[in-house]
């Protein structure tokens, strides 16, 4: 027990320890969660949690924030200031900026630029090519990297890792978790002149980039995947097909949702929002749908994350198919998913599972992920029972925009504390840019 005063007391609040919320109090020092206690202590700092609920810090594993090369959709800073605002507490970025994220030099730059404005916790993906993948058993335990991404489909330049060969030569070097866009190029591209053609239905774009495309991209990489005896995480799941598939072969794949996949659905996104829904895989029919949340509450999904990829609202209004994909997320991952447990879609418990325990596992995250003693003291603190309407005038993405804008949602974050630091309170960014590099078992 501390002998001096706590920095911070969290008191009066339901805390989610391990599956269960318990009435207790949270006492911080030095960053880190230091007593868990019924015991009222003095505090150079209190939150009265009274009616709250005390969750362990969001972390989002897939985030773009555009930032280099493209500071005019998002900032790093930007990204991270949206995330705190949503009550994210860690991020991890993806590679493809510009310049790639594929060398030593290009995670330096980031880490330096990162360093600068971050209101979050951080780590990037290392873009995996096969120009360099013969380093990356080196290069992949380099400081501020959380795994290896790998582009199946949709990407260009160096990250497209398209064929077997390409994939192979990834999958083989190494023995971090690599992270997959699971979409079959060469099947996406004979579907755009056999399916597309020269249509300009945004509706198309689930047809377009089909289920086949999907399933057989999935199905590739984890065949590679087990030749090597390598750790596989794919990402943005959205066919019936694939949880099929990927529920018998868990003991080399995990598996991730988007949020947008379990809430929006085709073809009533695009009728209403149009290209606002057009994202990478592409939001399906609700049969889909419908498989997404029957394999959650299975147990088959390991994480939920954003995919926030922010385009502006003029890039948006390009007719399809010229449109960019992509949707901001980052800072409504947290009251779109809360929503869903009031509506009785999954609990409390199995959502903290997946936006915490499930990164914190799956990447083997160093003291993060859980509220126990001598963890970072990063918290998602949330009320259950308040009910705000999503608007565009709210997100701090340089977007500006959200595809839930005028959503109505039950849940809703009202602190975000990261490392003892309070960062936002009441919808307020507060204090200054603390974030730090996340660090990983793996590593140490």
């Amino acid at each position: 027990m501390s002998t001096k005063p706590y920095s911070l007391a969290l008191l009066n609040g339901q805390v989610m320890l391990n599956n269960n919320l318990v009435s207790t109090n949270i006492y911080v020092n030095d960053g880190k969660i230091t007593l868990i206690s019924n015991k009222v202590l003095e505090s150079a700092n209190t939150i009265d949690c009274k009616n709250l609920t005390i969750l362990p810090g969001v972390i989002d594993t897939q985030v773009h924030f555009r930032e280099p090369g493209l500071e005019g959709k998002e900032t790093l800073e930007s990204g991270m200031l949206a995330a705190v605002a949503g009550g994210v507490t860690s991020i991890f970025e993806m590679p493809n900026t510009n310049p790639l994220t594929i060398t030593p030099e290009t995670i330096e730059d980031k880490l330096n630029r990162a360093n600068k404005g971050a209101w979050s916790d951080y780590a990037f993906y290392l873009g995996g090519t096969m120009r360099t993948s013969s380093n990356l058993s080196e290069w992949e335990n380099l400081k501020g990297v959380c795994g290896i991404k790998i582009f199946m489909g949709a990407s260009t330049g160096e990250l497209m890792t398209a064929t077997d060969e390409e994939v192979e030569s990834v999958v083989s070097n190494g023995k971090r978790v690599i992270a997959v866009h699971a979409e079959d190029q060469m099947i996406m591209m004979d579907n755009f002149k056999t399916i597309l053609g020269d249509s300009n239905d945004v509706r198309m774009h689930c047809k377009w980039r089909s289920p086949e495309s999907c399933l057989s991209a999935t199905k590739r990489v984890v065949n590679i995947a087990r030749k090597y005896k390598r750790r596989v995480h794919i990402l943005h799941i959205t066919t019936k097909e694939e949880m099929e598939f990927l529920s018998q072969n868990k003991d080399i794949a995990s598996v991730e949702l988007l949020a947008n996949h379990l809430t929006l659905h085709a073809p009533e996104c695009y009728e209403n929002i149009g290209t606002l829904a057009q994202q990478h895989p592409p939001i399906r029919e609700k049969i889909h749908q419908d498989a997404l949340w029957a394999a959650l509450n299975d147990n088959i999904v390991d994480i939920i994350a954003s995919d926030h990829a922010p385009h502006t609202l003029d890039e948006k209004s390009v007719a399809y198919p010229k449109s960019p994909s992509g949707t901001p997320g980052v800072q409504t991952l947290v009251p779109v998913m809360l929503n869903h447990v009031n509506n009785h879609r999954l609990s409390l418990s199995k959502l903290v599972n997946l936006w915490s325990y499930g990164p914190e596992r799956i990447h083997r995250i160093s003291n993060k992920g859980r509220i126990k003693e001598g963890f970072d003291a990063d918290f998602t603190i949330v009320d259950m029972n308040k009910e705000m309407l999503i608007k565009n005038n709210q997100q701090k993405s340089k977007s500006k925009w959200t595809p839930y804008d005028g959503m109505k949602v039950k849940g809703w974050p009202t602190h975000t504390i990261i490392r003892g630091n309070c960062v936002m309170q009441n919808d307020e960014i507060i204090g200054s840019p603390q974030g730090q590099i996340i660090k990983f078992k793996e590593t140490l």
